[in-house]
């Protein structure tokens, strides 16, 4: 599966725009490849490099999978959205606290719907996606603060 963001390109600068230091917005995003027999698509975003282990910055599960992007802002069409590592189940923009950070956006292919709902837990929603992968996809950005 590919990714990728009209916005950047892999291994380059996520504009501020899609920062806390800007509008906090979801960038847009585009993907391919998805493997028939996929049942349902989840988006993850998180940072590898956050100093108390991976930060997850948003989760969006049950994406059908006809849906091949997400519009500057939004959420992917039919997704649901569960808890973030901030405990908000919202997009949470790039924030590191120092130095340059990667931030994965990484979709999934699911062999079975997750069954979770608006808000679910972090935990759960991981443990979902982790149990039902089937193919994965991801673009890498970078952000560094000041």
């Amino acid at each position: 599966m590919t990714v990728a963001s009209t916005a950047f390109g892999e291994g380059e600068a996520i504009p501020q725009r899609y920062t806390c230091d800007g509008d906090e917005v979801s960038p847009p995003l585009a993907w391919s490849g998805v493997p028939d027999g996929a049942a349902a698509l989840a988006l993850v975003v998180d940072d590898p490099d956050a100093p108390s282990g991976t930060f997850t910055h948003w989760v969006v599960l049950d994406i059908p999978v006809g849906t091949t992007s997400s519009d500057e802002g939004g959420v992917p069409a039919g997704g649901v959205q569960t808890t973030s590592s901030a405990g908000d189940a919202v997009y949470a923009g790039p924030c590191p606290p120092g130095g340059t950070h990667h931030y994965r956006f990484t979709v999934v292919a699911l062999d079975a719907e997750t069954g979770l709902g608006d808000g679910a837990s972090l935990d759960d929603a991981l443990e979902a996606v982790d149990e039902h992968a089937v193919a994965r996809g991801t673009l890498t950005g970078t952000y560094t603060r000041g």
